[in-house]
């Protein structure tokens, strides 16, 4: 099959090719091949992009409520009906199967509605005050947004970023990742072909620090919005603080999953191992470090490496694949180390644990760890890949102390039918987002990011759209 996407440059309104620009080589994950170049911006491209967005939000914040909607509206819908083109695309460059690719378009179609409803619902409000007098709150859209988003989710990332400023009245200037382009320049065009101006969202691609040090240094731009790891997302924090623009990171996890005896273990398990190995476990709320209740501990570990053994793995076109390779050829070698340094500290390797050759594709086997010591490096470092790292726990206590260990709080998930219990564990695990007796975490109109390193703001809900937002009083007499 052939990669489809267009790419290039969309500033002002115009795409650009590679015409005398540096390019980037996009690699299909399923072969290590090369399937098209990216132009990068130059200097000077990044400076009319810079231009573009300030007159873009000078017009943009005056466009009605209800026009940003109905804009949104028409852009989820040339999504939806684009959704199997972009869907194959982003398996091509990102290597997920595809039918996990058609979940994520769709996910960012219905991202796309529900912040065309938020749009109209920006409420102020107004205060009491002794008669002849009034005070006012108001939120005006914050300015132009500079933007930047991770590979893992190349369509729906590229939408958390867009929507909420679009429908805010921000303008915004997106850097998606280099090796998963042409997700993002096919949302894009749905956005142009719905009617959005050139200047209110364009795309860059470059060298990150390069292009990430010209923007936020730019008196232009007001706010930034990250995805990505926890290094550069503090790297970046520090070049924005120089402006003391406002901020939304969310930034990488370590999730920890708590298993309690009294949970429906066989339901639990099949929940679970497919959750962990979606997208070959780089996401971000991936369940990572599985605690387990000791009366259960041998059973769970058996049953995960039992169904983990008979996942198919193979490219993300193939309707068979149920985990696809990992998005680029650094990430076999980061996965390979983890694994070796477990074994190394005596952990038992149950599934998998070596690199799976497939057409020179950048495969790992998933790969299951069991008694697994603190010290171990994946214990301590996000693995961000297809490792389900498993210890036994003895009391409540110790598993919400081994929840809060890490300085991360992104995603939590537990697994009981104790009533009283989750309570218990949602009032103090520290995460931004936590499951129980479930899995999903990314809804529309719920908050999404995290506390302690894993940043701070939402994405997502309607703080999202606040998060686009400045807040105003006004007293008169």
């Amino acid at each position: 099959m052939t990669y489809s996407a267009k790419l290039g440059l969309y500033i002002d309104g115009e795409w650009l090719s590679g015409d005398g620009r540096d390019t980037h080589s996009v690699l299909n994950p399923a072969t290590g091949a090369g399937q098209a170049d990216l132009p990068l911006a130059t200097a000077a491209d990044l400076d009319r992009a810079l231009a573009a967005a300030q007159k873009g939000f000078e017009a943009w914040r005056a466009v009605t409520p209800e026009q940003r909607a109905a804009l949104l509206n028409k852009t989820a819908a040339l999504v939806r009906e684009r959704a199997d083109t972009i869907a194959r695309i982003a398996t091509m460059e990102e290597g997920k199967p595809v039918a996990e690719a058609k979940g994520e378009v769709m996910a960012a179609a219905a991202m796309l509605e529900f912040h065309a409803g938020e749009a109209v619902r920006v409420y102020g409000r107004v205060l009491m005050r002794a008669p002849g007098m009034r005070s006012m709150v108001l939120h005006h859209p914050v300015g132009p947004v500079a933007a930047f988003c991770a590979w893992n989710f190349p369509a729906l990332n590229v939408v958390r970023k867009i929507a909420p400023a679009v429908a805010a009245g921000c303008s915004i200037i997106l850097k998606p990742s280099e090796e998963t382009p042409g997700s993002a320049v096919e949302i894009m065009r749905c956005f142009q072909d719905a009617g959005l101006p050139g200047n209110v969202a364009q795309i860059v691609f470059g060298v990150p620090d390069v292009l990430s040090r010209h923007m936020l240094a730019s008196p232009v731009t007001r706010k930034l919005s990250f995805t990505g790891s926890v290094p550069v997302g503090k790297h970046l924090m520090k070049l924005a603080s120089d402006s003391v623009m406002r901020m939304t990171m969310e930034l990488g996890g370590h999730a920890p999953v708590l298993v309690f005896d009294d949970c429906d273990l066989e339901k639990t398990l099949d929940i679970l191992v497919t959750h962990k190995f979606r997208n070959a476990g780089q996401v971000c709320v991936a369940p990572t470090r599985f605690h387990v209740q000791e009366t259960i501990y041998e059973k769970f570990v058996q049953g995960f490496a039992e169904r983990t053994k008979k996942m198919q793995i193979g490219s993300g076109l193939d309707a068979a694949s149920q985990m696809g390779p990992l998005a680029n050829p650094r990430r076999p070698d980061t996965i390979a180390a983890l694994v070796e340094d477990a074994r190394a500290s005596g952990a038992r390797v149950l599934a998998g644990g070596e690199r799976e050759a497939k057409d020179g594709g950048f495969f790992f086997q998933p790969t299951v760890i069991a008694d697994i010591p603190l010290e171990a490096k994946a214990m301590n470092d996000e693995p961000f890949g297809p490792l389900a790292l498993i210890r036994p726990f003895g009391t409540v206590e110790d598993a919400i102390a081994e929840a809060n260990r890490l300085p991360f709080g992104l995603a939590a998930y537990c697994f009981t039918e104790s009533g009283r219990r989750q309570n218990l564990l949602a009032e103090t695990v520290e995460a931004g987002m936590l499951a129980i007796n479930q899995v999903r975490m990314t809804w529309p109109d719920a908050p999404f990011g995290g506390m302690k390193e894993s940043g701070f703001g939402s994405e997502d809900g309607p703080e999202g759209i606040m998060a686009h937002l400045t807040t105003k009083a006004v007293h008169i007499a």
